[in-house]
């Protein structure tokens, strides 16, 4: 049942988009970082062969640098100075959340309020920056020895290699803390989705130039599209769905005036995890592809039988593939949901305002119903992300196709759309109310 605010904001008419004003700005802003983005991911680093890099890439496209590449926008194929992406940081959002729900100290300054998210948002651009360089550094190694892509190797690329990776990060994550409080949407969340849909016509026309030049029938050409479609719906409506606890509030007596009792709803929803399960599972399960993939593109590589036979039980359509992927996705909806939300602080927060579930006690037993509750939820969402990740998988194993019709990249697109577009809803009300409050001000002073 959708809210009050959720049906008026769906009635709203987009023609009142020109006379907000600051929704412009703030959608201008947004556009103008995004296509800041975009122009330094055609920006390559210093000292390599394009050339070289490009024919390396298809090699190895089919393993994570294909997953990664999809994230970057291309930047990855290209080896633009945004290769990294936001990723370190999305990896240090991660680690430090893992911590805080470890160590004592970290979750006390969690519990401290604005100050304390102030110091542990610094603790993860600092991790950030340390996760940039260990892997700006591989990279940097990595490239040297992968045949003629380095004109100059030696300490000098390595560490300008390091310098230019580790400051495209940062100047990324910076990009998005300013998108976040100066535009519209998740700064971070809208970079990643703007690299997806950027590249996205390029798949499109690949795909039909293949369906051109017969590679690819017609048939799977169009049970792609009904399968897009199907998983899109799919993830609109699961993404909206929530599972809401009643909450009631006792009758309370304020001076001499008495406060009548009030009922409010906790909203568990449906996937918890967002799309962080599907992410971890591919890049765990294609890593063993792509170091296969470096070893056989670099000739002093030895020992490579054994990574080969892995990367090929672990190849795109394969059973033992589709089984890890699909426990790997279970795993990490229920680890990380287990993480951001904690059911006894969300008790102790209810019972300290004098809140309670309707024949629950409140306390332990209440956070002992709360996770009854959120674990019968959390199998439905992993059994959601599991069937969205799945069947594009398995028609991209069978019919070649590009990452981008994959269950993570529509979730990310479909996701961060609707978040952006409930922020545009919500500031068009805000602006719609300014312009009812100065309308019955105006009406005041003329009657007065």
């Amino acid at each position: 049942m959708a809210s009050a605010a959720e049906q008026l904001a769906a009635n709203l008419n987009f023609g009142a988009l020109a006379k907000a004003e600051e929704l412009k700005k703030r959608i201008w802003f947004t556009l103008g970082a995004l296509l800041v983005y975009r122009l330094g991911t055609y920006i390559p680093l210093p000292g390599i062969n394009p050339e070289a890099v490009a024919e390396i890439f298809r090699q190895t496209q089919g393993g994570v640098l294909g997953l990664f590449n999809m994230f970057s926008g291309g930047a990855v194929s290209r080896l633009a100075i945004f290769s990294l992406n936001i990723m370190p940081y999305i990896s240090a959002s991660i680690i430090v959340q893992l911590l805080t729900s470890v160590l004592p100290s970290l979750e006390a300054l969690k519990k401290e309020g604005e100050q304390g998210r102030k110091v542990i948002n610094q603790y993860t651009r600092y991790l950030t920056v340390v996760l940039a360089i260990f892997q700006a550094y591989g990279i940097s190694v990595g490239l040297e020895g992968s045949g003629n892509v380095v004109a100059d190797p030696g300490m000098f690329f390595r560490i300008s290699t390091v310098i230019t990776l580790t400051g495209g990060t940062m100047f990324l994550m910076w990009v998005g803390e300013q998108i976040t409080s100066r535009g519209i949407g998740n700064g971070t969340s809208l970079i990643i989705f703007a690299g997806i849909v950027a590249e996205l016509p390029r798949a499109i026309a690949g795909t039909l130039e293949l369906g051109r030049q017969g590679a690819i029938s017609t048939a799977v050409i169009l049970g792609v599209i009904v399968m897009a479609i199907a998983v899109i719906a799919v993830i609109v409506y699961v993404e909206r769905a929530q599972r809401r606890l009643l909450i009631n509030y006792p009758k309370r007596q304020v001076g001499n005036r008495l406060y009548e009792g009030q009922s409010s709803f906790l909203p568990l929803k449906l996937n918890t995890s967002g799309v962080i399960p599907p992410i971890f599972a591919s890049s765990l399960l294609l890593l063993p592809t792509t170091i296969a993939s470096f070893s056989q593109a670099t000739p002093d590589a030895g020992g490579t039988g054994i990574l080969s036979t892995i990367a090929t039980y672990l190849a795109h359509g394969r059973p033992l593939y589709m089984v890890l992927y699909v426990a790997l996705i279970v795993f990490f909806a229920f680890f990380y949901t287990a993480i951001v939300f904690n059911p006894t602080e969300t008790a102790d927060n209810l019972k300290k305002h004098g809140g309670f579930i309707p024949g629950i006690r409140p306390g332990e037993r209440t956070a002992e119903y709360i996770d009854y509750v959120l674990t019968r939820v959390t199998v439905i969402g992993a059994a959601y992300l599991a069937l969205i990740c799945l069947i594009p998988e398995i028609l991209i194993s069978y019919a070649s196709l590009p990452f981008y019709f994959g269950g993570t990249s529509l979730l990310i697109v479909v996701s961060v759309t609707m978040d952006t577009v409930a922020q545009v809803h919500g500031h068009l009300l805000a602006h719609q109310y300014e312009g009812l409050i100065k309308k019955s001000k105006l009406k005041g002073a003329r009657r007065r």
